[in-house]
């Protein structure tokens, strides 16, 4: 493991970027910019096809950080780019993947009806849009399961379905805001060795926000631990060189779990002493 702090160079943005943030921050409507920032100063460069997993204390904005590549909000200051383009709202080119297992499905279309859903809307013809909802549902390991409803599926099952359902809409990045956090640690555990398969099928980049320290060194190429909230920002970049996939009983997976804990309990902390 290596680590680079933010003023190394990491956030210059570099020739095959896929998402890169110039001294970005932003304020809510109605809060003042510049004293009532959440996200304040943040530079970083994402290149494409990586795996980039941001990790950090409640209430440090790494959702807020997700919006801005979404775009469905805006940066107040600075910039948030994609491929070089400004971001002026939701494109197709990014998908995102919610923490929420039902919500996001819809319960009166079978798993292959939600999966062909983007491509539908797309105005591919049904044949195409069927076989591009088949290819993804093999992909996720749902082959057998097409014709299901999303209240015969399980929770992982569901999970999986969103996945493939982002994925048949054929974006470039895809974004994911702690989309294992409500299942048991079981399916979890399956799902995150799964989602670096895919990850690694697609060529897609992933931008993935997560609590779970042990989640974030088990599926991140490198690792952005973000400063306690208001104005926060990137603290530590750190670049994971173990193979996949990751064995964390591994020494080196160990070592990478303390200083990231090590980061994020120095952050919380000082966020407690504040109140």
């Amino acid at each position: 493991m290596s680590s680079t702090s933010q003023d190394s160079g990491r956030g210059s943005p570099r020739a095959g970027s896929a998402v890169d943030f110039a001294k970005a921050g932003m304020a809510y409507p109605g809060q003042v910019a510049g004293s009532e920032l959440i996200l304040a100063d943040v530079s970083l460069s994402i290149p494409e096809g990586e795996f980039f997993v941001l990790v950090g204390p409640s209430g440090s904005g790494k959702s807020t950080l997700l919006k801005l590549v979404a775009g469905t909000a805006s940066a107040t200051e600075g910039a948030v780019t994609t491929f070089d383009a400004p971001i002026t709202g939701p494109a197709q080119s990014r998908g995102m993947v919610f923490q929420s297992i039902d919500g996001p499905l819809f319960d009166w279309l079978t798993v292959q009806d939600n999966v062909a859903f983007g491509p539908k809307m797309a105005g591919v013809g049904k044949a195409d849009r069927n076989e591009i909802a088949a290819r993804y549902i093999e992909l996720v390991g749902l082959k057998g399961h097409e014709k299901k409803y999303p209240h015969e599926l399980s929770g992982g099952m569901k999970q999986r379905v969103q996945i493939a359902r982002t994925l048949a809409a054929d974006p470039k990045i895809v974004l994911m805001d702690e989309p294992f956090a409500a299942l048991d640690a079981l399916t979890r555990r399956v799902l995150q060795r799964e989602l670096v398969r895919i990850w690694s099928e697609t060529g897609c980049t992933f931008v993935y926000v997560t609590h779970d320290i042990r989640e974030a060194a088990l599926l991140g190429q490198r690792i952005g631990v973000m400063t306690r909230g208001p104005r926060a920002n990137i603290r530590q970049v750190y670049d994971i060189d173990l193979p996949y996939p990751r064995d964390d009983l591994d020494s080196r997976f160990a070592d990478i779990v303390r200083s990231l804990e090590a980061d994020i309990e120095r952050e919380a902390s000082g966020q407690w002493a504040d109140i």
